[in-house]
């Protein structure tokens, strides 16, 4: 996998840590910049951390499924992809007043936008792709982003939250498919 995939992948995969700093950003009264780098700082570190967790129990089994990583890989992403797209797609958004600099809200908030982080790094671990470069693209995107999206919500609110997230998932979906047809042609 190249370094523009895995750019790709981060950007995917940070599109769910910008939506929600992008609401936080709109929950946030006075918004300061020590706010958007708490944020920034608990997304992009949670995102870097799940990749190396799930490559890390992916190196222990990915000698028993070797013959079809590429399958699991594009059933990850495209799972990860559709998941996306669907829930920005709910017609049933319910938001509730919640304080985003709480620390355990913080900490929950990164880790259910991360989650999809992990088990990319378990892809990565089947097609046997080096853990350190990715991690710290991920980390370091996601960081950048939620960082920017907790300022662009306090001046776009809720215009561009929704295809954030759709866009994130189709990008994912179509890297799970060149992975697949890389493999298979």
């Amino acid at each position: 996998m190249d370094i523009t995939a895995i750019i790709l992948i981060a950007f995917g995969l940070a599109m769910d840590a910008f939506a929600v700093s992008i609401t936080s950003g709109i929950a946030i009264k006075h918004l300061k910049l020590s706010h958007a780098l708490r944020i920034a700082a608990f997304f992009g570190g949670f995102q870097a951390i799940m990749p190396l967790i799930g490559w890390t129990a992916g190196l222990n089994i990915a000698n028993y499924i070797s013959g079809i990583d590429h399958w699991i890989a594009f059933a990850l992403l495209a799972f990860i992809g559709s998941k996306m797209i669907y829930e920005a797609t709910k017609m049933e958004k319910v938001e509730k007043e919640t304080n985003p600099l709480d620390i355990k809200v913080l900490l929950l908030l990164a880790i259910a936008t991360s989650i999809d982080a992990l088990a990319v790094g378990l892809s990565f671990a089947f097609l046997k792709i080096g853990i350190i470069t990715p991690i710290i693209i991920i980390g370091t995107i996601t960081f950048a982003l939620s960082f920017t999206g907790t300022y662009a919500g306090r001046k776009l609110g809720h215009l561009f939250e929704n295809k954030i997230e759709i866009a994130g998932g189709i990008l994912l979906i179509a890297i799970g498919t060149e992975i697949l047809l890389e493999h298979l042609i």
